[in-house]
Order: C-alpha cells, then sequence, then structure tokens
C-alpha cells in the first residue's frame, strides 16, 4: 500500500512503511460524537474533542493527522491492527445503542376498535372496514373477531366476504380516525423528546431523555396504555427496546393489548435466534423466499452466513447481518411535511368509466383536495402527475412540469391537458399529485391580493359549469365535500347523474 490516509466511510486508515499504522472509526457516547483511534494493534488508544454533531466529526476526519508517536522496531501487522478495528466498531455500535430507550406504540386494530366503542352493538362482531361487499375496495381495517376468519389488511373486499360473509362491512370515516390520532398524539408526547410516527395510529417514541432509565420508561409504557384506556376507550400495544427495530417486535410479541421489552441487544438475539428470519423488520414474503431458497430459514442462519446473506441482498443484507446480532442504531425522526416527495389524491369508481368530461370535473375536486393539504402544510409543487388505472387494471403515470404552484386551478389545467393526451379506454381509478415539492412560491407579478382574487374566480367559473352538470351547489358546500368519504360519495354521485 502507498503512504497516506485512506478513508472507508466513517473509518480512516494512516498507511506508513507500508504498514498500517492506525485507524479511527466514529464513536457515539454520553450524547455527543469522538473519533476512536486503534493504534499498532491497539497498543494505544486516544481520543479527540467531542463534536455535538456526526457531520462534525466526519469533518475532523478529513484533515490531517499527527504522525503517530510508535516504536519503529516493533511489529504492525494490518491484520493486527484490522482485528482491533473491528472490536473498536461494536463498541462504538454498542455504545450508540444502550444509549437509546424507544417505546413503539401501536393501537389495536384501530378503526375497528374506534367504530365499536362509538356503537357498542358492534362490540364481539367481525367488523370489516373499508367498502361493502357489492362495491371495489379492499380491507383498510378489520376487528380481532374478523381476523379469525382469515380476513387481514389489504385483501380484496370480495375476497373478505367469502371468507367472512356474516361479518359487518362499513366504510371508513377518515375525519374522525385522525381527530383521535390527534388525541392519542398528545398522550404520546407527553413522555417523549421526539416522535416518529408511521401510520395514524403507530409511532416510535424516543424517551431516552425524557425516562433516563429503562426502568422509568417501562413505567411511562404503562402509563401510555393506561391513559390510551381511560381518556379514550381504545387499546394499544406497546414494546419499550434499546433501538428502534427491537421496540417494534416487542409491541408486536403480545398483541392485542400488549406489553412487553427487550432491555439489551442480548435479550433480542435470545429471543429470536431460532425463528424464521420473517421476523425481522423489512424480512417481507419475498426477501424470506429468496433466502429460503440459499438455505437460510432462522436468524441463526442469517448469523452463521453473514457473507451469502449480504452477496444476495446488498444493503439490505448488511443491515439485517446487523439485525441478526441485535445491532441497529437508526434513530427515531420526526416527521416534516417538506421531507414528503409529493402530495396527492385518488378514487376508485365502483364501475368503469369512459365519460372523460366527468372524469375532468372529477380532476377539479381532487385538485382542490391536493390544495387543500399544500396549503396545510405549507407547501408548493414544481409539477404535476396524473395517475390512471384502466379497466384491465393497467396502469399508467404522466407528468408534467408547471411553474411553482400549489393553486387548484393550475394542478387541474395541467393534469386535465395530461388527460386528453392518454387513451381514452374506461378506467377504475383516477388520481392527481404535485411532486418536487418545496416551501417556497413560484415567482408572479401580481400583487398576493389580485392572485387570489384571479385563482377565486377561476375556481368559481368550474364549479359553476359543474354544478349546471350535476344539479349540486359545489360552491356553497366546498368545505363539506372533503370531509371523511364525503368526496367519494360525491364523486359517485356525479358519475350517475351527469346532465348530458
Amino acid at each position: 500500500m502507498k503512504e497516506g490516509k485512506y478513508k472507508t466511510g466513517d473509518t480512516v486508515y494512516i498507511v506508513s512503511s507500508g504498514k498500517v499504522m492506525e485507524a479511527g472509526v466514529l464513536r457515539y457516547a454520553g450524547g455527543f460524537y469522538t473519533i476512536r483511534f486503534s493504534q499498532g494493534g491497539g497498543t494505544k488508544l486516544r481520543e479527540n474533542r467531542l463534536f455535538a454533531s456526526k457531520e462534525e466529526a466526519l469533518h475532523q476526519l478529513d484533515k490531517p493527522f499527527k504522525e503517530p508517536q510508535i516504536n519503529k522496531k516493533e511489529s504492525i501487522k494490518k491484520e493486527d491492527v484490522s482485528k482491533a478495528l473491528v472490536q473498536t466498531k461494536r463498541e462504538a455500535v454498542s455504545d450508540t445503542q444502550l444509549k437509546q430507550i424507544i417505546i413503539h406504540v401501536d393501537m389495536d386494530a384501530f378503526y375497528a376498535s374506534v367504530e365499536a366503542r362509538d356503537n357498542p352493538s358492534l362490540k364481539g362482531k367481525p367488523l370489516i372496514i373499508g367498502a361493502l361487499p357489492n362495491e371495489r375496495g379492499v380491507v383498510a381495517t378489520c376487528s380481532y373477531e374478523a381476523r379469525k376468519y382469515g380476513v387481514h389488511s389489504a385483501m380484496n373486499i370480495k375476497e373478505a366476504y367469502r371468507l367472512c360473509p356474516h361479518g359487518v362491512f362499513m366504510h371508513g370515516n377518515h375525519e374522525k380516525y385522525r381527530r383521535v390520532s390527534n388525541q392519542l398524539h398528545m398522550i404520546w408526547n407527553a413522555y417523549c423528546s421526539a416522535s416518529e410516527y408511521l401510520s395514524l395510529d403507530e409511532a416510535y417514541l424516543d424517551v431516552t431523555d425524557t425516562a433516563i432509565t429503562f426502568e422509568k420508561a417501562c413505567e411511562f409504557a404503562k402509563i401510555i396504555k393506561k391513559r390510551t384506556w381511560e381518556e379514550l376507550g381504545l387499546t394499544c400495544s406497546v414494546g419499550i427496546a434499546y433501538c428502534k427495530a427491537a421496540a417494534k417486535m416487542a409491541s408486536e410479541e403480545k398483541k392485542p393489548n400488549g406489553y412487553f421489552a427487550i432491555p439489551t441487544p442480548k435479550d433480542f438475539v435470545d429471543l429470536v435466534i431460532d425463528r424464521d428470519v420473517r421476523v425481522l423488520y423489512t424480512v417481507g414474503a419475498k426477501t424470506a423466499e429468496k433466502l429460503h431458497e440459499a438455505g437460510i430459514y432462522t436468524v441463526r442462519d442469517i448469523q452463521n452466513n453473514e457473507e451469502k446473506v449480504q452477496k444476495l441482498l446488498g444493503k439490505q443484507g448488511r443491515w439485517l447481518c446487523a439485525m441478526a446480532q441485535g445491532h441497529d442504531d437508526s434513530r427515531v425522526t420526526p416527521y416534516k411535511p417538506e421531507d414528503a416527495k409529493s402530495i396527492s389524491r385518488e378514487v376508485t369508481f365502483q364501475e368503469n368509466v369512459n365519460d372523460f368530461v366527468f372524469l375532468k370535473d372529477a380532476l377539479v375536486l381532487l385538485a382542490i383536495s391536493v390544495e387543500r393539504r399544500a396549503e396545510r402544510y405549507g407547501l408548493y409543487g414544481k409539477g404535476v402527475t396524473l395517475k390512471i388505472t384502466y379497466a384491465d387494471m393497467k396502469g399508467i403515470t404522466r407528468s408534467k412540469v408547471i411553474e411553482t404552484s400549489r393553486s387548484a386551478v393550475k394542478i387541474y389545467e395541467a393534469a386535465a391537458s395530461l388527460l386528453e393526451k392518454v387513451p381514452h379506454e374506461k378506467l377504475r381509478l383516477i388520481g392527481v399529485g404535485i411532486h418536487n415539492l418545496t416551501n417556497i412560491e413560484g415567482s408572479y407579478q401580481l400583487t398576493l391580493e389580485e392572485v387570489n382574487e384571479e385563482k377565486e374566480s377561476d375556481l368559481n367559473s368550474l364549479l359553476k359549469e359543474m354544478e349546471e352538470r350535476y344539479g349540486l351547489n359545489f360552491t356553497g358546500s366546498l368545505d363539506k365535500v372533503f370531509q371523511g368519504e364525503t368526496l367519494y360519495k360525491t364523486l359517485e354521485y356525479m358519475r350517475k347523474h351527469r346532465k348530458k
């Protein structure tokens, strides 16, 4: 090897006289980052000053190092330093994980539980939420009574009816679920310093700084369960662990209404070592099939075949190998609307549609829905996307660049022009969205008041034309159109009653 400094990821090597003289690895401890160096096969250790962020520490890695002070007569083997470096990395991973305490909260059959709470006559019945048996749609969620018959989320509603014909089928009320979700978040956020919501009813809570100890975190988890039941009449399953992946597994261990703790990586490995690979987060049916075909069935098999797993699955394989040893240093990342890649709204019709006048009118309402969500998040789009699924299930998307905007009129105009260019065949789904998001609006020459007046005037003109075609008061009841399932019901009414 040539003399000089070599960097791989977070690791630095210094080579002198054809030998590895020093190796450094990024290390996290006590809320700060350091760079730890293992010199001469572990014969000497030193640490740099503390850094507040990983970026600042990594920047330090790029700066020149002082010549390591070693005995020139001492024989330093590259293999010795590599072994020391592996141990240093393990310590770094361990330090990171022991400094985290994560609670994962997952509501039990959330939509169905809310409906049963609000209508006690539904309790104990196989409740299936999503669509009616004679409609198109899938199961959004179902009660545990329905799951006994094989019904599950994302299942085609007709298949759900075949399995459970005596079930209670109903549409969901997403506005109500969102309100309840906000109430849940108020409870959860009282105990954590950061929260990462995976959906309306599921979240990671970082209680590292608020609980301080694992025992206190367990108290928090029990209080969250107690308050959720007493204040909202709902049950949840909670998991407490040293990392996110283990916390998620812990919450699933005793569902429903469960509580489970995994304090250390050793506890995690002991729990999963002989279970199927699907027990690990991110391993779905396809990934499991690949591993099984390679003769890897359990977590123990992953541990014993790390090179094969990494070669087979690449980046995911490296993560799985780390997780099979109980290592996961991912952090709770609060959701930021500006991090979203797009904002969209779509609708599936109960019957196939080839009335393209109606489809353009549907785009108006979908565009307004997108505008309102964008306004709520303070975002604008630099492009518009049209999504279509035809009757034969063939799906297409078309996009168009626009001047930065979130105007429903601009979104509609771009989507309508894209609709004109696609094959005019029967379709079952249509959607519209904006992408390439930013929080900075595009340049314009009119004053803000003039722009708002122009937007309102153009939108009202579109809505007035639609009122004549459908006999509905869009301009007077627009706010109600987007509540719960009203948009879908409005579009279904429009599909059936357009005046031709």
